[in-house]
Order: structure tokens, then C-alpha cells, then sequence
């Protein structure tokens, strides 16, 4: 035999690779909420993954369901403000303005220019509020922890100015059909002297804050301080490269996809488009006063960040200007059609007619015509709108919310598709959701 055949056949054998079945990679689902922090408790959203990246996400809502617009039918016209508060419980007088102007519509009630400007101030008070918690728990979702006790600070603020008017920190029922509940008080609460604090230290603080005035040298005081504390925010995060690394080209959505999607508020003007009813359908005085309407240009998460910054500021414009005019111009607060505005307490006491309409006003409420009315407001999150149909009686046939939140939430597999699961985080942050409007 040939001896270069036997090396080759013996020594040098053919290598031949082992056929391997491979594992075929399928995409697999979770559950992202209701038990992670940043789904606010109430939110199930179903993920599809591929590895990390986003495949498709299916929000399940209806967790914090609460019936109210089915509520509202079995009350008087009166009793659902105060459901209002508790829709979206971070912006309360907005949602309570759209249903008081809804019902004044339909009554065809003239509400006191006084009354107006107090609604306007408190509801730029509430944008603040509401951009504040925004603010402040999206950067906490995202990982960076000081904003959140910087923005908390300035809410604590606002908060005392509603506790001053209303007597409650949160769900006020300040609004009424007709104005509102009771002009702006003459002294504000004050720090005290206690173990932990000294007189002195006390008296500072309330010189520092105007405390030692009216809620509107209050207010004064605080729309002066406010753009500094704005600057501080922006410190932290405008030019922080991992805040622009968790936001630049996430979730982007363009002009024609949002309007196309239902957006409205910040998460509209951060593609681009330009519609603020404030300014397109102007309602009470916001037409004589001076204020502008930031937009973004990429229509991502950092252009809604910068749009709600910069609205923070022009609401503070509005808040000095509501000041200004409310300081020169003392007038009622409140319509004097006793039909649906109870009469002031002494009348009362002297006059019977009164006596008759404010007991007849807290039984039987008032009855409204048959019809009905859309009325919208441009609350922090977009638009609010309330839709009640009347019937005659004193209580809604039907009463529907038209929630921003809702729709902004719908849109969420477009917004998330092919982005990493840390992206579905800052996504849901950028939308501003309360769930007490969503789910109602």
C-alpha cells in the first residue's frame, strides 16, 4: 500500500463539524407596574421583549376606576365639584374650572372680572404645582434624587397659598358656578416659635417668605423668587450629560404622528405644534394678559422637559401680572344671581328672601335646561374638557371627562416600540400621567 495513502487516511482523518440544534430565540413578555415604582401603583404594562429592546407594550388601565362621571349623575350640579379634585389630584383647581365654566355656559351667568383674574392666577398657581411634582418624581424615575426635594420645596409654598383660600393643601373646591367660594384673605399663616425653632429664626422666615402681608404680597414674594429657583433646577439638569443620555431621542413623536395620536399640552407643543387653548381659544382674561408659548423642535422626552421649564416661567409672568391687577381693582367675587350663588351670611340674618334662597340653593341645588355643552381648559397635562348633557333637573343626565392623560397613555407602543426596557421608564415620565384622570 502506498505509504502517503496511509498517512492520509490514518494519521490526517477528514475534521467534519458537529451539527448543533440551536435554541430558536423567541421574544417573551412582562409585566412592567402595577408594583414598579414609576407605574404610579395603577398601571399594568404588558411588554413584549426582545432581549431589552421593546417589541410592543399594552397598557391595562382601569385600576384606580372610581365611577365618578356615573357619580356625578345620582348629585347636584354643586356636589361634583369637589370630584373634580380628585380627578387628576395634582392639578385640582384646573379640573374644577372646566366644570364651572361648563355649567356657567349653560346657566349663561356672567362671572366677575375679580373673580376671573383669581381663577387665572390660581390656575398658573396649579400649572406650577403640577410641573413641580412632574419635575421632580421624572427625575426621580430616572435616577437623578436631589430635584425632587428642591421642586417639593417651592410646592410647599403654593401649597399654603391654596390652604389660605380654600382651607385645604389639596382638593380645595375653591371654584364655584358664579366665581369663587370666597375672596383672597388679608394674612397668611406664619411660622412659629417653637423648641426646634427660635423667635428670631421664626420672624426671618416670615419676612424672607411675606408672610407678614396679605396672600398677595405672599405670592409677590414668591414670583419673585421663583425664576432663581428655576435656574437652580436647570443646574442639575439641562446641560447633565446622563439626564440628556436618558432623554435626547427618546421617544420622539412629530408634529403630524401627535396631532394625529390626540396630544395636547406639553406633550403637543414639544413636536413642534404651536396650540395652547390659553391663546387659540382664549377663555376668562388670559386674551389681555401677556405671556408666551414655548414649543420644542425634535419632539422628544428633552424637549418636553424644556417646554414645561419654560412654561413654569411664563406662568410666573401670569401670576405677577394677576397680582398687580388684583391689588388695584377690589370688586365681588362671586355672581349675584341667588338663583345659584348663595347670598352673603348677613343678608341672611335681616332678609328672609335670602334666608330662603341659601336654604333652597344647599337642598334642591338648581336646575338647568335641557342641553348641552362642551367646555375644555388648558390644564398642565392638555386639554380638560367636561361634556354634560342636562335634562332640566337639578343633577347631569350624562357627565363625560375628556382626560388628556388618556389619550397621551394610548399612544404608548408607538412611543416605546424599539426603544430598551430603561427607556420605558423616562417614556412614561415624559407623559405626565395621573391616573385619577384616566381612569376616573
Amino acid at each position: 500500500m502506498n505509504r502517503s495513502v496511509l498517512l492520509k487516511e490514518y494519521w490526517f482523518p477528514r475534521l467534519v463539524a458537529p451539527v448543533i440544534n440551536m435554541a430558536k430565540i423567541k421574544n417573551y413578555t412582562m409585566n412592567f407596574g402595577p408594583q414598579h415604582p414609576s407605574a404610579h401603583g395603577v398601571l399594568r404594562l404588558v411588554l413584549e421583549l426582545d432581549g431589552e429592546v421593546v417589541q410592543r407594550a399594552d397598557p391595562h388601565v382601569g385600576l384606580l376606576h372610581r365611577a365618578t362621571e356615573k357619580l356625578a349623575e345620582q348629585r347636584m350640579y354643586n356636589q361634583t365639584i369637589g370630584y373634580m379634585d380628585r380627578l387628576d389630584y395634582v392639578s385640582m383647581m384646573c379640573n374644577e374650572h372646566a366644570y364651572v365654566m361648563a355649567l356657567e355656559k349653560m346657566l349663561d351667568i356672567e362671572v366677575p372680572i375679580r373673580a376671573q383674574y383669581i381663577r387665572v392666577m390660581f390656575g398658573e398657581i396649579t400649572r406650577i404645582l403640577n410641573h413641580l411634582m412632574w419635575l421632580g418624581t421624572n427625575a426621580l424615575d430616572i435616577g437623578a434624587m436631589a430635584v425632587f426635594l428642591y421642586a417639593f420645596r417651592e410646592r410647599e409654598d403654593l401649597m399654603d397659598a391654596y390652604e389660605a383660600v380654600s382651607g385645604a393643601r389639596m382638593h380645595a373646591a375653591y371654584y364655584r358656578v358664579g366665581g369663587v367660594y370666597r375672596d383672597l384673605p388679608d394674612v397668611m399663616p406664619q411660622f412659629q416659635q417653637t423648641k426646634h425653632t427660635s423667635l428670631r429664626t421664626a420672624s426671618r422666615r416670615n419676612k424672607e417668605n411675606g408672610r407678614e402681608g396679605s396672600l398677595l404680597d405672599f405670592l409677590e414674594s414668591f414670583a419673585e423668587r421663583f425664576p432663581g429657583y428655576i435656574d437652580e433646577y436647570e443646574t442639575l439638569l439641562t446641560d447633565n450629560r446622563i439626564w440628556k443620555q436618558r432623554t435626547v431621542d427618546i421617544g420622539v413623536v412629530s408634529a403630524d404622528d401627535a396631532k394625529n395620536l390626540g396630544f395636547t399640552g406639553p406633550m403637543l407643543r414639544g413636536s413642534g405644534v404651536p396650540w395652547d387653548l390659553r391663546r387659540k381659544q382664549p377663555y376668562e382674561v388670559y386674551d389681555e394678559l401677556d405671556f408666551g408659548i414655548p414649543i420644542g423642535v425634535n419632539g422628544d422626552c428633552y424637549d418636553r422637559y424644556l417646554v414645561r421649564v419654560q412654561e413654569m416661567r411664563e406662568s410666573n409672568r401670569i401670576i405677577k401680572q394677576c397680582v398687580r391687577w388684583l391689588r388695584e381693582n377690589p370688586g365681588p367675587v362671586l355672581s349675584d344671581d341667588h338663583k345659584v350663588t348663595p347670598p352673603k351670611r348677613e343678608n341672611m340674618h335681616r332678609d328672609m328672601e335670602s334666608l330662603i334662597h341659601h336654604f333652597k340653593n344647599f337642598t334642591e341645588g338648581y336646575k338647568i335646561k335641557s342641553g348641552e355643552i362642551y367646555s375644555a381648559v388648558e390644564h398642565p397635562k392638555g386639554e380638560f374638557g367636561v361634556y354634560v348633557v342636562a335634562d332640566g333637573t337639578n343633577k347631569p343626565y350624562r357627565l363625560k371627562i375628556r382626560a388628556p392623560g388618556f389619550a397621551h397613555l394610548s399612544a404608548m407602543d408607538e412611543m416605546a416600540k424599539g426603544h430598551m426596557l430603561a427607556d420605558v421608564v423616562a417614556i412614561i415620565g415624559t407623559m405626565d400621567i395621573v391616573f385619577g384622570e384616566v381612569d376616573r
